[in-house]
């Protein structure tokens, strides 16, 4: 696989389904993976923030990256969560994804320890010579803390091995400033839902999305419209999306996500402590936009 020709367009960033017994839900992880490839997703992002890598135990984030690289066989590029406010503990992940398979790793920026600028080059610097497998940046300031600043970026795209962002700093300036100077191949990706045809139209390569999860035919359609130039028809899903989006965002990530999910059949709706499950106004208000979407049915309006 050419990883830098496939990493582009949308890939979703799994949530890990629970049992009752608070374990992994292998079955329906991997329903969850089947109903993505067959909708045509472009990647697969497991254990990252909507996957509560969080609170995954070591096997079980070496199982859940398994068994996703096994479901994907090669089709679509599986980019593994494996960040850490540890720099040395950054590297195990990264390693270890390698070892998995994974084809490349999304790498947060160190949360909770709020690094400056320097600090964050000299994170991901050290990742990226210690490991061979690509490393895509995450800059997520919501949850971390500290923003990585587009000139910071640009420092870490000239980086051997630095291949790609998941921009989600929520500053259009921002990104528009990494996308004006970064160097050819450097792949820059949506991680606000809401944002992503904006970026798209800007000249961003895709998204790592949230609503793919449940809807990833009609996300990828906007996408790939998006992608191809066709902005007007791209709009006309965006604004159709944009109430899932929302809702999404009516609660912590994943949680009302999962809500929806196991509300579609396709995971039982459990939580890993600190996080629990919705109000109920919130409930009503994401079985609502899902049903008016169609999810309910896995019949998504699709263009």
């Amino acid at each position: 696989m050419n990883l830098m020709e496939n990493l582009k367009g949308i890939g979703t960033a799994l949530v890990t389904p629970f049992g009752d017994d608070g374990r992994v839900d292998e079955a329906g992880l991997l329903r969850l993976v089947d109903f993505q490839l067959e909708a045509g997703i472009d990647m697969l992002v497991p254990c990252g923030t909507t996957g509560e890598g969080a609170t995954l135990e070591p096997d079980e984030w070496d199982r859940v990256i398994g068994r996703v690289v096994e479901a994907a066989a090669g089709r679509v590029p599986v980019v593994a969560g494996a960040g850490s406010n540890s720099t040395a503990g950054a590297i195990r992940l990264t390693r270890r994804a390698g070892q998995l398979g994974a084809d490349a790793v999304l790498s947060v920026g160190p949360y909770y320890n709020k690094p400056n600028q320097a600090g964050f080059y000299e994170h991901f610097r050290a990742i990226a010579e210690a490991s061979d497998i690509p490393v895509v940046l995450y800059n997520v300031p919501g949850r971390t803390g500290s923003n990585i600043l587009a000139e910071t970026t640009l420092a870490l795209a000239e980086l051997p091995g630095i291949v790609g962002i998941k921009e989600a700093s929520g500053s259009l300036d921002q990104v528009m400033a990494i996308l004006r100077l970064r160097p050819e191949g450097f792949r820059v990706l949506s991680g606000v839902d809401e944002h992503t045809l904006a970026m798209i139209a800007l000249g961003a390569d895709g998204v790592i999305s949230v609503a793919s999860n449940e809807a990833p035919g009609m996300f990828g359609d906007m996408v790939r419209l998006a992608i191809g130039g066709n902005l007007a028809r791209a709009r006309e899903l965006h604004y159709r999306l944009l109430p899932l989006m929302n809702a999404n965002m009516a609660d912590t990530n994943p949680i009302p996500v999962k809500s929806v999910l196991a509300m579609m059949g396709l995971i039982g709706e459990r939580y890993r402590l600190p996080l629990v499950g919705p109000s109920p106004a919130t409930r009503q208000r994401l079985a609502a936009v899902a049903e008016e979407l169609g999810l309910l049915q896995h019949k998504e309006h699709r263009v």
